[in-house]
């Protein structure tokens, strides 16, 4: 049985920085993704790693967020900087192309 775990969300301050932690098992990711979905909008795409390390950003974090991966541990991580307001959202992680099964993401929080 597929399971994501997302932790590591809170409350910070802008320009603040946190580091969340994806933990899977029962699957092993192709690529794997970050997401986030804020209140009131679509889920979106903010970052994906293949397992030889390549990554892309979506424009909004490039620069700012940086997504890694740990093969050996099935885990995955999003280190964010110079948090903005615009990053509230709850932050989930899963495949790309995701997988129909989501964790129950963690929330992200940034007062201006």
């Amino acid at each position: 049985q597929v399971q994501l775990v997302e932790s590591g969300g809170g409350l910070v301050q802008a320009g603040g920085s946190l580091r969340l932690s994806c933990a899977s098992s029962g699957i092993i990711f192709g690529t794997m993704a970050w997401y986030r979905q804020a209140p009131g909008k679509q889920r979106e795409l903010v970052a994906r790693i293949s397992r030889s390390g390549n990554t892309n950003y979506a424009g909004s974090v490039e620069g700012r967020f940086a997504i890694s991966r740990d093969n050996a541990k099935n885990t995955g991580f999003l280190q964010m900087n110079n948090l903005k307001p615009e990053d509230t959202a709850v932050y989930y992680c899963n495949g790309d192309p995701p997988l129909p099964r989501w964790g129950q993401g963690t929330q992200v929080t940034v007062s201006s």
